[in-house]
């Protein structure tokens, strides 16, 4: 398996004594599109666009006598906001993502899966892999996909709601999101719970 130099470096503060790195790399920095966008990209631009819709009805783009630009109302000041988080729903979003992505570093070692991110703090969650609650694997497009080790739950229910429009976030159990070659890192992980399990068994 393939361990990415940076990756590993990024990892190796976390690894505890006799723990070694099976595999180690970092989630294509593309704009990569997951299921949840079927929702959330046509409700980003009815948000955006009625926020505009709104600044320029307050502005007096819509004939209500007022000449465009002359007079900053209440209203214009309190859609800003809602303009801005608009923005940053249809395509902020993404960027965000993407420079997460440049900054998070995935492991799998013989104990544990490992995520790391180095943003605006540095994060770090993992997992011991005998106790995985799940192992789920999302398949892409161009070998890309994702590992989830907990159940899916529905969408709204992530990080009360908000969750959801973050790019990238590092929860109590660790998500491996947009890797390549995902069916690989799946095997590893499925052999290395199954050896577990065996050695459980055995005792």
């Amino acid at each position: 398996m393939k361990i990415d130099q940076a990756s590993y470096e990024a990892i190796q503060p976390e690894l505890t004594s006799g723990e070694t790195v099976l595999w180690a790399g970092q989630p294509n920095t593309s704009v990569i599109f997951n299921k949840e966008d079927i929702f959330l990209i046509p409700f980003s631009l009815l948000w955006g666009g009625f926020a505009i819709f709104w600044e320029l009805g307050v502005a007096g783009y819509w004939g209500t006598g007022s000449r465009p630009g002359k007079e900053w109302t209440f209203g214009v000041i309190w859609g800003i906001p809602f303009v801005l988080a608009g923005q940053y729903l249809i395509w902020g979003r993404f960027l965000v993502a993407a420079w997460k992505k440049r900054r998070t570093y995935y492991a799998v070692t013989n104990r544990r899966v490992i995520v790391v991110q180095q943003s605006f703090t540095r994060r770090m969650a993992s997992v011991y892999i005998d106790t995985l609650p799940n192992l789920i694997k999302q398949n892409g497009r161009r070998g890309f996909g994702s590992l989830l080790f907990t159940p899916l739950q529905p969408l709204w229910s992530r990080r009360g709601g908000l969750g959801v429009w973050d790019g990238l976030p590092v929860g109590d159990v660790p998500e491996f999101r947009d890797i390549e070659d995902v069916d690989s890192v799946y095997r590893l992980v499925s052999d290395q719970r199954e050896q577990f399990r065996q050695a459980a068994s055995t005792v």
